[in-house]
């Protein structure tokens, strides 16, 4: 089963969302602001993928980090931070259970899922 991991107001998250739906890929939606994000998953996604792909420098919750964590940020850093304030992931984070795609880009979606 395809879980897709993000925020439901997130525009990037509604584009994946419509995007999904609009083919009939059944997936299911774990909201972060609801459901947090499961620590040894957060390691295994970083292990992956590493942490930089996974933390979302552009948002809300990256400027009102203090400046010293920004600026020392590594890998013990940033999962502290991502499980403290999971809407701080780069979304969508996408699962087939085999892959795992970070962002939407259609083109990705598409050569994946078909």
């Amino acid at each position: 089963m395809i879980t897709l991991y993000g925020i439901p107001n997130c525009d990037t998250m509604k584009k994946a969302r419509r995007w999904l739906d609009g083919r009939g890929v059944a997936y299911t939606f774990h909201d972060y602001k609801k459901q947090g994000i499961d620590e040894d998953r957060l390691h295994a996604w970083v292990n992956e993928l590493g942490w930089e792909a996974l933390v979302n420098r552009r948002g809300v919750m990256w400027r009102k980090l203090p400046e010293q964590i920004r600026a020392n940020m590594d890998e013990a850093g940033a999962i502290r931070v991502m499980l403290e304030t999971p809407s701080i992931i780069r979304r969508p984070v996408l699962d087939t259970g085999e892959v795992r795609l970070v962002g939407f880009a259609e083109d990705r979606y598409r050569e994946l899922l078909g």
